[in-house]
């Protein structure tokens, strides 16, 4: 198991310096996160020997699980899924970032929690680029709902707004995809002149699938798991 994981890492890494440098970028610009969920311990144990350091998880309970579990110094938590506002509290006990903020109702929860801790978040804001309705973010047909709402995000005082994040829909071909990506660089563009607080360095795009293209496009947080650790069982 461990030498295998080792040497994906080895391909991930290499394919993502090499989208790197057909996009003209550092590849130190990009972060691999590396997605642990359903993973066990032992597999993330592995992975963190093997160098990784970002470590993202879909739900709060695994990550809560997991954490107790491991003594992983210098690790940076990644909440990557779905997070419910009733679920707030425990997320930020255990996660050092969160990616999918998707309502002003959690920013706003989230800050006053973090209030209470005297404590400060990265956070991004999920956009729904693709439209599909089983996917969660601000919708891009109404643009002034999540400029109206990034307005009120980037003055509440604990949160730290960095930039968005997106999940593509599933296709066979990832230059399928390549529009929603470059669709979220311009729509943080676009953002980042309205509302230059923060700076907006990152994007969260690409999956295993996909995050060659994404990183083309801007990338700069690329959410791995099966390729790394291989089809769940």
């Amino acid at each position: 198991m461990g030498q295998d994981i080792v040497e994906n890492l080895a391909r991930v890494r290499e394919r993502i310096a090499a989208a790197a440098d057909r996009s003209g970028r550092d590849p130190s610009e990009v972060t691999l996160v590396v997605v642990a969920k359903t993973r066990t311990p032992l597999e993330i144990e592995a992975a963190y020997r093997a160098g990784v350091r970002h470590i993202g998880e879909n739900r709060v309970e695994e990550a809560e699980s997991k954490r107790s579990e491991l003594d992983l110094p210098g690790a940076t938590w990644h909440m990557v899924g779905h997070l419910q506002s009733r679920k707030a509290g425990r997320a930020i006990q255990c996660f050092d970032i969160v990616h999918s903020v998707d309502s002003l109702k959690l920013a706003r929860r989230l800050d006053r929690l973090l209030a209470e801790r005297d404590e400060t978040l990265s956070v991004l804001v999920q956009v729904n680029v693709s439209g599909e309705a089983s996917k969660y973010g601000f919708s891009l047909s109404e643009q002034g709902v999540l400029e109206q709402a990034v307005r009120e995000m980037v003055s509440l005082p604990r949160l730290r707004v960095e930039g968005l994040m997106t999940v593509a829909f599933i296709a066979a071909d990832p230059e399928e995809v390549r529009p929603v990506f470059a669709r979220l660089r311009q729509v943080r563009d676009t953002l980042r002149e309205q509302f230059p607080q923060g700076g907006w360095p990152h994007l969260s795009m690409g999956m295993t699938d996909d995050y060659e293209v994404a990183i083309e496009e801007g990338a700069t947080l690329v959410r791995i798991g099966r390729a790394i650790f291989g089809p769940r069982v």
